[in-house]
């Protein structure tokens, strides 16, 4: 009989009732724990002692830390399809040899950097001790962060895995992912529409043109950037993203800030993480503050410089109602309940924020002189293929010339059959499909709870 093979274990609480008092993000079946001692047994490492730090339940995953006879160590199981977590591991073998401050793999004793076991890849890592995060209270914690980030990004450049990784790149994915947000945001209408008669759905009605139109102007400033001929570069060229970069995977340590839990990782545009803190931290700051927008980008330049062209691709991104769209998405899951609660508060808090927003980008966008411009005529000896090549999607949207107020005035009601439509089935190569949300029914969704230990790292 061969070894369990894992699976999320999400459902447990559903199908057993003792399972519903129990935190289930600092839980792994006992079928789990016995795949850990086996994969410990790859190692040449004995274990005096093992503690769960947090688990995902919900995608199969965990990690612990080991306390053994050549140190602390951390034992991590990686929840994503083996040739893609591959991809991550390399990457994070790449890094820590480029001089990123990253925890490093400890090898197996077949000199391995991983180990496959119940379907699933495992790695184990130093334990990087004492980190703690950095402060949220004022500009220089979100600076050093960005500094950490910029540093993380250039080590990450020229990256190319093995034939055993399936890439994982997001590179060439930003207008798709662009019309994406556009598709969903008339989803969201028409759910709102659909359950007219709870709290929040005519707040929603009354604001969703907005955002609409946001979207819709981003992309298509997007697609007359130079995003197409930076692409063009190739993934090597631009390096990695973390995804998932905050302040819980970036955390001061010995000599500065420590990337964390890379098991995420793609190529990309390195912007598009620094703009995810950029507008969370505004998001959480019920205001867009200039000074600590500024702050923010000049402390990540430093460390890893950006060109004009990149420059301006990070306002477009930011011109996009990413934090809308966040808040919205989970919607579809269930969307009477989710219309039910406290929705209308959520919003509103970002309508607040808009007053704030589009000053603040106006202000920000003079500073594009600050920066260089930059050479993208791809080598002739550039052999990477990319993993994903999209053609513009020319004429679909006519652009905007400015971040100004005016330029997100509410769409008129017809705006739902504008040119956008019928342009891109005119002249887009690469269609998306308009699809409409179904009724959803209840889902039961076991949120992940940030169990981080501020001591270590994994």
């Amino acid at each position: 009989m061969g070894d369990y093979q894992v699976q999320p274990w999400d459902n447990l609480a559903l199908t057993n009732p003792k399972f519903r008092s129990i935190d289930l993000n600092m839980y792994v079946p006992p079928e789990i724990e016995k795949l850990a001692d086996k994969v410990i047994s790859f190692y040449d490492l004995k274990v005096k002692e093992r503690h769960l730090i947090t688990s995902k339940p919900d995608k199969g995953g965990a990690i612990w830390r080991i306390k053994t006879n050549k140190g602390v160590r951390s034992l991590k199981l990686l929840h994503r399809e083996p040739r893609r977590s591959r991809f991550s591991v390399e990457a994070q073998q790449y890094v820590v040899k480029k001089g990123a401050r990253v925890p490093a793999l400890i090898p197996t004793k077949k000199g391995q950097l991983c180990q496959e076991l119940g379907g699933k890849t495992w790695i184990v890592t130093d334990w990087v001790s004492p980190l703690t995060q950095a402060t949220k209270i004022d500009l220089k914690g979100a600076q050093a962060l960005c500094y950490g980030l910029g540093e993380f990004h250039k080590h990450s450049k020229g990256y190319v895995p093995s034939g055993e990784a399936n890439v994982a790149s997001r590179l060439h994915k930003w207008p798709k992912h662009y019309a994406k947000i556009i598709n969903k945001i008339d989803w969201f209408r028409v759910l709102a529409k659909l359950y007219k008669e709870n709290p929040a759905s005519r707040k929603l009605l009354s604001v969703i043109d907005t955002f609409e139109k946001q979207a819709q102007n981003a992309l298509a400033q997007l697609e007359k950037s130079a995003y197409y001929k930076m692409v063009s570069m190739g993934e090597p060229y631009w390096g990695l993203v973390h995804q998932d970069y905050g302040w819980s995977n970036g955390q001061m340590g010995p000599k500065g800030i420590w990337v964390i839990d890379l098991d995420g990782v793609a190529y990309d545009l390195p912007i598009r993480d620094l703009r995810k803190l950029i507008t969370s931290t505004m998001d959480d700051m019920g205001v867009w503050d200039i000074k600590w927008m500024r702050g923010m980008i000049e402390a990540y330049h430093k460390a890893n410089p950006l060109s004009q062209e990149m420059f301006k691709i990070l306002l477009i991104d930011m011109a996009m109602p990413n934090e809308f769209y966040k808040h919205c998405k989970e919607m579809l899951y269930d969307p009477e309940t989710f219309l039910n609660t406290e929705f209308t508060t959520v919003i509103n808090k970002l309508m607040l924020c808009e007053k704030t927003k589009w000053k603040a980008l106006d202000q920000l966008s003079k500073d594009i002189g600050k920066y260089k411009k930059g050479k993208y005529d791809p080598p002739a000896n550039n052999n990477h293929k990319s993993s994903v090549y999209l053609p513009p999607l020319s004429g679909t949207i006519q652009p905007l010339k400015t971040f100004s107020a005016s330029s997100i005035a509410p769409l008129e009601k017809t705006s739902k059959k504008s040119k956008v439509k019928k342009k891109s089935k005119k002249n887009s190569k690469h269609k998306t499909k308009k699809t409409s949300p179904k009724k959803s029914k209840n889902k039961a969704k076991t949120s992940r709870a940030s169990n981080r230990r501020k001591g270590g790292s994994r």
